[in-house]
């Protein structure tokens, strides 16, 4: 299946300049939804973990049904001031403003190893960021599946220079 074709390519959203991927229109799509999923679950299979976390928000719908169909623990990558117990926050640069990630402290172990799924990597901030809560919690990054790589921006490059693994089903341009 060509999954590109269920992608909606949207100019100047959120701000001028930047050209969005949106994946509403893939997960809309029960063939294509399925179709993603199955092959997230067959990349997963070249990592070594113990759990699946995810970015919010988009990187829950693809990692719930994994973290179900795999029977892993699911655990939630989430805005500032969203989990309710106590948190491990990091702060970070998104292409267009900053933002803060937090996960909750008593999600992670030492030493367990985490899978982190999101639905796309372009500068590479978020995804930066969540191996770094990853990391403040005592956890090592197993890697990254993401459904979409932007190939002209530096996020994939960055996290693969950093030593992680990295994985995407399809690759777009950012711009």
């Amino acid at each position: 299946m060509d999954l590109k074709k269920h992608i909606r390519s949207i100019p100047d959203y959120p701000k001028k300049g930047i050209l969005f991927r949106d994946i509403t229109t893939l997960i809309k799509n029960a063939e294509a939804f399925k179709f993603t999923n199955d092959r997230i679950i067959e990349l997963s299979k070249k990592f070594d973990f113990e759990k699946v976390a995810a970015i919010e928000s988009r990187g829950f719908v693809f990692a719930s049904t994994i973290s179900y169909k795999l029977e892993k623990p699911f655990i939630l990558l989430r805005k500032k001031n969203k989990l309710p117990a106590e948190t491990h926050s990091v702060d970070f640069e998104l292409e267009y403003g900053k933002a803060t990630i937090e996960v909750h402290k008593d999600s992670i172990k030492k030493g367990e190893k985490i899978l982190i799924i999101d639905d796309l990597i372009a500068t590479g901030g978020t995804a930066e960021a969540a191996a770094k809560l990853v990391e403040i919690s005592g956890g090592k990054v197993a890697g990254f599946i993401f459904v979409i790589n932007l190939f002209d921006l530096p996020g994939n490059k960055m996290l693969k220079d950093k030593g992680y693994l990295t994985e995407s089903l399809i690759e777009f341009p950012g711009h």
